[in-house]
């Protein structure tokens, strides 16, 4: 283990964070629950034009509550796991029915929302609203592991061990806690990377134990990759959508069949669409929920 001073990283954020629409002076705490939720799993570059759209048509939670689903499913286009979209919605309904349309402070309040976790809570409570929580996702825990620990990777996530790790390098002022907790997920996403850090730039490179014990590599077996999407079901099931998407009429078998030509493979893909909520069967065929 290593001391760690959070100012290190506090004045490396505010030197080299990059501009993006959640760290603009005035961005709404709605803004900021939408943005998390678009970039569960998914890169800036994509989220930044869709989430700026979205805002613009849907100013607040009531705004967003009041649309259908399918066109919840259209504005978000090609994000991915749309799943993510109707757990969006059912967000927003709750918060305009039972939190008169205010994104709630509380951790536990807004736990307690569809499709809010642990990481997306805190972030909400520390980002939009300046409470002083500890924020970790997987840059963070991976910034933590080598700096702290001397460790290559972090172990699998774990909330009871990860939580207390950041709490105990937050800042007590409220404004460097939010700096430290936004810029130690700043430094892990783009210098502190998992396959290519960059020490050379690293504003902890002088303090971090990885890199003072001669960057051992990590023990145990490699992380499991990602399974290739090329190929693979997500695939089938983003080609299925995108066509749903595209149509204001429901999309026949026929012209299903053209997009997936292998019937099995297309009952599987459809099947799981409509138990997920993210497509209808009707006589016409088949289309987005209404």
């Amino acid at each position: 283990m290593t001391a760690l001073d959070p100012a290190l990283v506090v004045d490396w954020f505010a030197a080299h964070a990059r501009d993006l629409p959640w760290r603009r002076p005035g961005f709404s705490a709605w803004g900021t629950l939408v943005s998390e939720f678009m970039l569960q799993q998914t890169q800036v570059a994509r989220v930044v034009p869709i989430l700026e759209d979205w805002l613009r048509r849907w100013p607040t939670p009531a705004d967003l509550a009041a649309a259908p689903p399918s066109e919840v499913l259209r504005a978000w286009g090609r994000l991915g796991y749309p799943r993510r979209a109707l757990a969006l919605h059912a967000c927003a309904t709750t918060i305009a029915e039972q939190h008169g349309n205010v994104v709630p402070e509380d951790v536990d309040a807004l736990l307690a929302l569809p499709g809010i976790g642990d990481y997306t809570a805190r972030a909400i409570a520390v980002f939009a609203h300046g409470h002083r929580h500890p924020v970790v996702d997987t840059n963070v825990r991976r910034v933590i592991a080598r700096a702290v620990q001397g460790v290559a990777q972090p172990g699998p996530p774990n909330a009871r061990r990860d939580l207390p790790a950041m709490a105990a390098l937050l800042p007590e002022d409220l404004v460097a806690q939010r700096a430290f907790n936004a810029g130690t997920m700043e430094l892990g996403a783009i210098v502190c990377t998992a396959r290519a850090p960059r020490c050379g730039e690293c504003p902890l490179a002088d303090v971090c134990a990885w890199r003072l014990a001669g960057h051992p590599e990590p023990d145990g077996p490699p992380p499991r990759r990602q399974a290739r999407f090329e190929g693979s079901d997500r695939q089938r099931r983003g080609r299925v959508m995108a066509e749903l998407r595209a149509s204001d009429v429901p999309v026949s078998e026929a012209e299903l069949a053209q997009v997936l030509p292998d019937p099995e493979g297309r009952a599987r893909i459809l099947a799981g669409l409509e138990r997920d909520g993210l497509a209808a069967r009707s006589e016409g065929g088949w289309s987005l929920p209404l």
